[in-house]
């Protein structure tokens, strides 16, 4: 799959704010890491975002590839509840560097 990312958005597709709140921590932190210093990494494929005062999900399209089964469980999280994606299309400093 061509590089850059995904957007998911807490917004359902009917325009509903998807209930918990807190999914976007609940999410990205099933894919991050304890590393040796004891502090949690997200994973770069998946990281949590503040957009336009929204909070996000990011997902870099290069997961699909690098860990489809990762992939796969959140686009499937997202599109069984319905959430918005949308592709990334910030550019200059506002874009998220590629760390595949």
């Amino acid at each position: 799959m061509s590089e850059g990312y995904l957007v998911i958005t807490g917004v359902q597709e009917n325009g509903k704010k998807f209930r918990p709140s807190d999914w976007i921590e609940r999410l990205s932190s099933t894919l991050a890491s304890f590393h040796i210093d004891n502090r949690l990494r997200y994973s770069a494929g998946v990281q949590p975002c503040m957009l336009d005062g929204e909070q996000c999900l990011v997902v870099a399209r290069w997961l699909e590839t690098a860990d489809p089964a990762a992939y796969d469980y959140v686009m499937g999280f997202a599109k069984a509840n319905q959430l918005r994606i949308q592709i990334d299309r910030r550019t200059g400093v506002r874009a998220l560097l590629s760390e595949s």
